[in-house]
C-alpha cells in the first residue's frame, strides 16, 4: 500500500522541518524527493518520500548512531499518522548515512551466517529497529542452509540465526556480536 497523498504528505515534512530548523537554530538544509529513483535490487528499502538533509550542522543529525535522524523521522512518521507497517514509505538520510549503514548491516548478517555455520549455534544480534532486522532477514533470505527470526519484545526484539534444522534442548542460548 502507498501514502494516498505523497504531496500532501510532502508538504506536511516540510512544514514540521522549517519549525525545527527554524525554531531549533539549527543550520542544515534538507531536500524532499516524491518517489525517488532507486538503484537497482535494492529490495530492503523503497522509500516513497525520501527526505536527504545537508549542511554545517550536519554531524548533530549523525551524533549517537544517528539517533536525531531516527527521531525526525520517526516524528514525521508520526505526525502523518502512518500504521507502522508503512514506515519505510518515508525516509530520512544525511551523508549517505543510510546506504553505510544498511552496508554495515549485511556484512553483519554475512559474518553472522558464517558463526553459525562454523559453530552450529544460533546468533543472535543486538536489538534493532524492525527496518534493521528486516535488512538482515534479507541479506540472509538465500541461505538455504540457515533462518532467521525475529525474538524478543519493544526495545529488546533482536534477530537470531539459525542452523535451517536447529531444533534447541531446551531454551537456547545465542550469541551476540562482540
Amino acid at each position: 500500500m502507498s501514502i494516498p497523498d505523497k504531496v500532501a504528505a510532502a508538504k506536511k515534512i516540510n512544514e514540521f522541518l522549517q519549525a525545527v530548523v527554524t525554531h531549533g537554530g539549527l543550520r542544515f538544509k534538507y531536500r524532499i524527493v516524491v518517489d525517488p529513483p532507486l538503484p537497482e535490487n535494492r529490495d530492503w528499502e523503497k522509500p516513497e518520500i525520501l527526505v536527504d538533509f545537508s549542511g554545517p550542522d550536519s554531524a548533530l543529525l549523525l551524533d549517537r548512531g544517528g539517533e536525531l535522524l531516527r527521531a525526525l523521522e520517526l516524528l514525521a512518521l508520526e505526525m502523518l499518522r502512518l500504521p507502522s507497517g508503512e514506515h519505510e514509505k518515508i525516509s530520512f538520510d544525511c551523508q549517505n548515512q543510510r546506504s553505510l549503514r544498511i552496508q554495515e548491516l549485511r556484512t553483519a548478517a554475512t559474518v553472522a551466517a558464517e558463526k553459525v555455520r562454523k559453530t552450529g549455534t544460533p546468533y543472535q544480534f543486538s536489538p534493532m529497529s524492525s527496518r534493521e532486522r528486516r535488512i538482515v532477514h534479507l541479506a540472509l533470505r538465500d541461505e538455504a542452509d540457515l533462518r532467521t527470526e525475529s525474538e524478543g519484545e519493544g526495545m529488546r526484539r533482536c534477530l537470531v540465526v539459525y542452523p535451517k534444522d536447529f531444533k534447541p534442548a531446551g531454551k537456547p542460548a545465542p550469541r551476540t556480536l562482540p
